[in-house]
């Protein structure tokens, strides 16, 4: 089994499509064999967020399961801001994981994959065999440095632009999409971590019929959608944070002891808000060793 990066049209990943709702169909990769763990891209990404994860994951004895979120790339767009409700990417989750034969998984989230993870783990504790989430506050965290910092809130500036009509698709359109690629070539702190050919294909996505509009309905949902109460987490919590992330405050890394007893926080120095990418060995040791049941390696310099 590879334990180095995927390529996109990667023989040896396994394609499936898989209808969660009435005309909504999620389309995912599979690779390897044994314990499921599903993996959850963020925004503007899609499954491909996880090529530098997948073979190793893989190769250390997983089944690994990487969908496009609904919205995203090959998967369903459906229309309307309600479609891309908390509750009802949630239950896309829980779907997938009772389609390929299981109760539950290994869930890692990443950006608004890892809100997604948050909010699947409060909903169905009973799915999660331990969770990880890499640079995604948890909602409580997030909601409360909104009300109380200005810094975040200037630094979230894009959540309420999206909240627009219209105006958000056509500045994301212009330049061939010039606004979602700059954090992509210019953020991350390796040099390789999105190649000219990495945001060739996310180009690919983006230009799919009805991408823009879903993807940025995503935040538009924050406001308007079905939310997930917050509740108490009671599983295993590995939080990977790259400290230079731009957009999200290192404070709001750790979430509350009350409502997440058993977290443990690591910082990757060097890595960004796109840690999976600027640091994918650290991370991949990380996941690896959490999900084994051993202690990650300590990061924190």
């Amino acid at each position: 089994m590879m334990s180095g990066p995927v390529g996109i049209d990667d023989p040896q990943l396994r394609h499936g499509l898989l209808q969660v709702e009435e005309h909504v169909h999620l389309h995912y990769v599979e690779l390897g064999e044994g314990p499921l763990v599903v993996l959850l891209h963020g925004f503007p990404e899609f499954w491909y967020a996880w090529r530098n994860q997948i073979g190793a994951l893989a190769a250390a004895g997983f089944r690994v399961v990487a969908p496009d979120q609904r919205g995203y790339n090959l998967s369903s767009k459906p229309e309307g801001v309600s479609a891309y409700a908390a509750a009802r990417l949630v239950e896309d989750v829980a779907t997938l994981i009772r389609d390929r034969g299981e109760t539950k998984a290994f869930v890692v989230g990443h950006d608004w994959g890892a809100g997604v993870a948050w909010s699947f783990a409060m909903e169905h504790p009973e799915m999660v065999e331990r969770l990880a989430v890499l640079n995604g506050p948890h909602p409580e965290r997030l909601l409360h440095e909104l009300k109380t910092s200005i810094i975040q809130w200037i630094r979230s500036w894009y959540m309420f632009f999206f909240q627009l009509p219209a105006l958000p698709e056509a500045v994301a359109e212009l330049d061939r999409y010039a606004m979602l690629l700059k954090p992509l070539r210019e953020e991350p702190t390796r040099p390789d971590a999105f190649t000219r050919e990495d945001l060739a294909h996310y180009v690919e996505a983006f230009e799919r019929p009805g991408a823009l509009t879903a993807m940025i309905n995503w935040y538009r949902a924050i406001f308007r959608g079905k939310a997930v109460k917050i509740r108490r987490t009671e599983v295993d919590v590995l939080v990977i944070w790259g400290e230079k992330d731009r957009h999200l405050d290192r404070e709001i890394a750790t979430p509350t002891t009350e409502l997440v007893p058993n977290a443990r926080v690591v910082f990757v120095p060097n890595a960004t808000h796109w840690v999976q990418h600027d640091a994918p060995e650290a991370v991949n040791d990380a996941l690896i060793a959490f999900f084994h049941g051993a202690e990650p390696p300590a990061l924190v310099q």
